[in-house]
């Protein structure tokens, strides 16, 4: 696109704001630049957009002088109004053969909300000059960018908040939710009503609705005390071996079980019913969270399993069954290749599960988006592609013990019974195994 002219007044503007020098730069400003501001252009526009050879469109966003030129589509933003400059409607996407950064997600609404703010105080930035090769290495290189991307929120310990001071709330939770009710200048739904209030419990904990008798049962407590009514109906429910059948499928929803592979010849992945009814014996009993995903990685490795006395099983060697959920095409010809491939779907299904991130974009190239390096994605591939697919034993240790010690006592009797039958199918009289051995003493081989 040819370059746009600039308005008189704007060449003004952005030549009385070129004028004003690192020092002249309020300090409130020049922080707020370098903590909110240059992190992202840094990390999301300078591999386009920089005075080292590579000016995408004309525009370079390393050093102030460069985005008050502006690009060949014109001047980049109007200094102190927002909604004029045209940098906002690129991040912002509303221009639809425009959008930044390009080929990646739209920024962050928070993100977006600084920009508008540094351009409404005048977009102030104390970069006097171009970086050097050496500035340039530093701001873009994956360390860097990994620093800043390691100090998002979502990477940060959480903190116990301050509990909101509001009316009308019996809970923590309630509360949170009425102050942002006030704050949004929005009244709080009416309260449900008996029959609705049992059915989205039904619903909630067990993924079916009451019964006609459990309602009225519901409904006649309810008369009687409501409070009560409730406590007693969520006891139950979670008591109901219903509630691990439900909340298992969520589960299972994050490793994407499944008793067949699908594909041409869908063939069955053996003993996958183990790892469901793991589950949901695993939430009726309430095991910790903690302690489930310990199981999933290392069930079979631990010093104290947790053992099912009354099924006579190894419950934690069952959570390995997840890792069997992966892709195996139909009579693959390439092992090294299948291989490659369902280790790589491990990583991803499993780190979406347990980490909420798509560690498995990080295979071919650094991360574009989270602080995951294709160095980390490999050395995670290595653990992984570290432990091969096998059919484990999960019989309580008492089982195997029983059946080793019986095995162990049978051993000479096998023994005996099959030498006895070896020696009676062997050939007699010259052509008997002694014969034969005794010719050997004169150099001939008994074999």
């Amino acid at each position: 696109m040819p370059r746009l002219s600039i308005l008189p007044c704007l060449i003004a503007g952005l030549t009385l704001l070129g004028r004003l020098s690192h020092a002249e730069i309020p300090a409130d400003q020049a922080e707020f630049f370098e903590a909110r501001i240059r992190p992202v252009l840094a990390q999301e526009c300078y591999e386009c957009h920089n005075s080292r050879g590579k000016d995408k469109g004309g525009l370079i966003l390393d050093h102030r002088a460069a985005w008050q030129r502006g690009g060949e589509s014109g001047p980049l933003l109007v200094p102190g109004d927002p909604d004029a400059s045209l940098l906002m409607r690129v991040i912002r996407h509303e221009l639809p053969k425009l959008k930044m950064p390009k080929a990646g997600a739209k920024l962050d609404e928070a993100i977006v909300a600084d920009f508008s703010k540094w351009i409404a105080m005048g977009a102030p930035d104390p970069r006097d000059a171009p970086p050097t090769d050496a500035q340039l290495t530093a701001d873009t290189n994956w360390d860097a960018i990994r620093k800043r991307r390691q100090s998002w929120w979502s990477f940060q310990s959480i903190r116990r908040p301050e509990i909101p001071a509001v009316e009308g709330a019996s809970t923590d939770v309630d509360r949170f939710i009425r102050a942002r009710l006030a704050k949004e200048a929005l009244d709080p739904s009416p309260r449900a009503d008996p029959r609705s209030l049992v059915r989205r419990l039904h619903l909630t904990l067990v993924g079916l609705p009451p019964s006609p008798g459990e309602t009225k049962r519901f409904l006649a407590d309810w008369e009687r005390e409501p409070a009560a009514a409730i406590t007693r109906r969520v006891d139950d429910l979670l008591a109901s071996p219903a509630f691990g059948e439900a909340w298992a499928r969520h589960w299972m929803d994050w490793t994407r079980y499944a008793d067949t592979h699908g594909s041409e010849g869908d063939p069955e992945i053996p003993h996958a019913w183990r790892y469901r009814d793991y589950l949901i014996r695993a939430l009726n009993a309430d095991i910790p969270y903690d302690q489930l995903v310990l199981e999933h990685f290392a069930g079979d490795l631990l010093d104290q399993p947790r053992i099912n006395a009354d099924l006579r099983l190894n419950e934690s060697a069952l959570g390995l069954g997840h890792l069997r959920m992966v892709f195996h095409g139909f009579a693959p010809t390439d092992a090294l290749d299948e291989r490659v491939r369902f280790t790589d779907d491990q990583i991803n299904t499993v780190t979406k599960a347990f980490l909420g991130l798509t560690v498995s974009c990080a295979r071919c190239h650094d991360h574009k988006f989270d602080a995951i390096s294709q160095k980390d994605y490999y050395a995670l591939f290595g653990i992984f592609t570290s432990s091969l697919p096998a059919t484990i034993a999960v019989d309580a240790p008492g089982v195997l013990e029983k059946n080793r010690g019986a095995l162990a006592e049978l051993k000479p009797t096998i023994r005996r019974q099959l030498a006895e039958h070896w020696l009676a199918t062997l050939p007699q009289g010259e052509d008997s195994w002694q014969a034969i051995a005794a010719k050997g003493e004169d150099g001939g081989s008994p074999l």
